[in-house]
C-alpha cells in the first residue's frame, strides 16, 4: 500500500507547480493523480428571463453573451510554456497589428526542457496575442488570432 503521506506529497507538488496529472509507478504500485482545470466565468453580464408554464411553474432562462473573435485561431500544438522571443532580450517573434505569413515562427513552447518553434498555419496580419510571456499552455489553447 502506498503511504497517504505521500499521495498527499504528490497532490501538493501537482498544485504548487500547476500541474494536471501525476503518475508514479513503483514495482506493482502506481498512482496516478489527476487535476481538472477549472476556468473563471466570462466577464460578461448574465441576461436572466423568467416565464411561467402554463401548470403554474416559473422557468428560468439564462443567456450569457459569447465574444467573438476575429480571425483564424493559432493554437498551441503541446503542454509547456510559452515565450515570444527566442530569448529574454531578443524582439518578439511578433507583434499585434503585424502582418505575418503562413509558415513564419510566432512563438516558441518550451516542454520538457526542449524548445519548439510553433509556425503559424495561416497567414494575415496578428489581431490579438492571448497568452502573457512565460505563462503555462494547454494543449488546443489558443495562443493568438490572425486575420
Amino acid at each position: 500500500m502506498i503511504d497517504k503521506k505521500y499521495i498527499q506529497e504528490l497532490a501538493d507538488l501537482l498544485d504548487k507547480n500547476e500541474l494536471t496529472e501525476i503518475s508514479v509507478i513503483d514495482g506493482d504500485k502506481s498512482v496516478l493523480i489527476k487535476k481538472e482545470k477549472t476556468f473563471a466565468p466570462p466577464p460578461f453580464p448574465q441576461i436572466t428571463a423568467s416565464t411561467v408554464t402554463s401548470s403554474g411553474e416559473t422557468e428560468t432562462l439564462v443567456c450569457t453573451p459569447v465574444e467573438v473573435k476575429k480571425g483564424k485561431p493559432v493554437t498551441s500544438p503541446m503542454v509547456g510554456t510559452f515565450y515570444r522571443a527566442s530569448s529574454p532580450d531578443a524582439d518578439p517573434f511578433v507583434e499585434v497589428g503585424e502582418v505575418i505569413k503562413e509558415g513564419q515562427v510566432v512563438c516558441i513552447i518550451e516542454a520538457m526542457k526542449l524548445m519548439n518553434e510553433i509556425e503559424s498555419d495561416a497567414g494575415g496580419k496578428v489581431v490579438e496575442i492571448c497568452v502573457e510571456n512565460g505563462q503555462p499552455v494547454e494543449f488546443g489553447q489558443v495562443l493568438m488570432y490572425v486575420e
